[in-house]
């Protein structure tokens, strides 16, 4: 079974992701969100975790605010546990994620919860609305289980965090910008059609392996930015290949930002600086 795509998606631009480091010195890469890509509306940062060294992971990221963007965190391979001033905590396992709504501000910490072993998972935040930036935080936690895994072809394996095809719908709802995410994994040669909204930016991270998206290469560790178009066709390569395909709404607003707040005039930025120094982001209620 192949989904229907009446526009298939070509490919504008493939880029190597940079090497790079953040929290308490995590080593990372960064596919957007960086000198040569700084944002792609509604996109503001990708960065990809993978890395079997403790020394490169296991200081995390200490506790640090956001406002006025949302953050979902994807684990592929071991675990990252998550706390926050809504009073939420929990641990990311191994195909697990979560979906964080920052809004008019929250602190969190995310930190390794193993001391060996390989830590491999993603980190992408998507601009709010100028309308939406100041609601309450929310939190959206996705088990492994809770991921729909489907295979409408054969050595075609998909797991939906966000959007709906193939009959099957991520657990995320709720999302101003209806965004698609869906983890692919291809054997050697199989080809699948994934149906993207039209008008939507989207975007292939390859993780593992290569693929052929849209018609090109794209090799492990590179994003290809995608045209227009109702969905893209990809294609395992010659030893299979694992990627993240991404697309949301753009949004066609103003973005003024700096660090981990994300607003829409200087006023507001300088007011999320004061705001989070004074103490005043959401904080859970005493008991």
């Amino acid at each position: 079974m192949s989904e229907s795509v009446k526009n298939a998606r070509g490919v504008e631009r493939v880029l190597r992701a940079m090497d790079t480091s953040d929290g308490a010195g995590v080593s990372l890469r960064r596919s957007i969100g960086t000198p040569q890509l700084d944002m792609l509306d509604p996109f503001l940062m990708l960065d990809s975790l993978s890395t079997d060294n403790p020394d490169e992971y296991i200081a995390g990221f200490p506790e640090h605010p956001h406002r006025g963007f949302e953050t979902v965190t994807y684990m592929v391979e071991g675990a990252m546990r998550h706390q926050d001033s809504m009073g939420n905590e929990g641990i990311l396992r191994s195909g697990g994620g979560q979906w964080m709504t920052a809004g008019s501000g929250i602190v969190h910490s995310e930190t390794p919860e193993q001391e060996n072993g390989l830590l491999q998972g993603f980190q992408l935040w998507i601009n709010l609305p100028a309308k939406d930036k100041m609601i309450d935080p929310r939190y959206q936690n996705m088990e492994p289980d809770e991921l729909p895994e489907i295979s409408p072809v054969d050595g075609a394996e998909l797991r939906l965090l966000a959007g709906s095809m193939h009959g099957a719908t991520g657990p995320i709802n709720g999302i101003s910008t209806d965004p698609v995410f869906v983890d692919a994994k291809l054997d050697a040669g199989a080809e699948i059609t994934v149906p993207l909204p039209e008008g939507h930016t989207a975007v292939v991270y390859v993780f593992i392996g290569d693929a052929i998206v849209g018609g090109k290469d794209v090799p492990t560790h590179h994003l290809a930015i995608l045209k227009d178009g109702d969905g893209v066709t990809l294609k395992g390569g010659p030893e299979g290949g694992r990627m993240l395909v991404i697309a949301a709404r753009p949004i066609h607003e103003q973005v003024v930002r700096y660090g981990p707040f994300v607003m829409s005039s200087k006023q507001e930025l300088m007011q999320a600086f004061d705001d989070y120094q004074r103490g005043n982001f959401v904080r859970k209620a005493a008991s």
